[in-house]
């Protein structure tokens, strides 16, 4: 059973860093997506940052971000600890959200409905 629970969220101003950190456990990596979308209140959830595994190996990875965090969030996944993360810099008001994790995602991990599992989501605050 694949569970997925995170943690690292809180409470910054704008410009701090915050690292999310998420437990993937019962996971098969390869041939798929993870990675980290976000809800803002009254907002869509949106695809923040997320990593495609190769199907031959752990060791081949592609990574995708959002326009609005490119150059300011990095995800990196640690396969032999069972973990995924969003290192988050220089952030901003506008990534107030709850940040969710996911994974089992298939065809282009794009949208929520391309993941087959969800962790139960973390709070991020930006204050200016």
């Amino acid at each position: 059973q694949v569970q997925l629970v995170e943690s690292g969220g809180g409470s910054v101003q704008a410009g701090g860093s915050l690292r999310l950190s998420c437990k993937v456990s019962g996971y098969t990596y390869r041939g798929y997506y993870a990675g980290w979308f976000r809800q803002a209140p009254g907002k869509e959830r949106d695809r923040v940052a997320v990593i495609y595994t190769s199907d031959r190996s752990t060791d081949y990875t592609n990574t995708f971000y959002a326009r609005s965090v490119k150059g300011r969030f990095t995800i990196s996944q640690d396969v032999a600890e069972d973990m995924l993360y969003l290192q988050m810099i220089n952030l901003k008001p506008e990534d107030y959200a709850i940040y969710y994790c996911a994974a089992g995602g298939r065809r282009t991990g794009e949208t929520d409905e391309d993941y087959d599992f969800w962790g139960q989501g973390t709070q991020v605050t930006v204050s200016p």
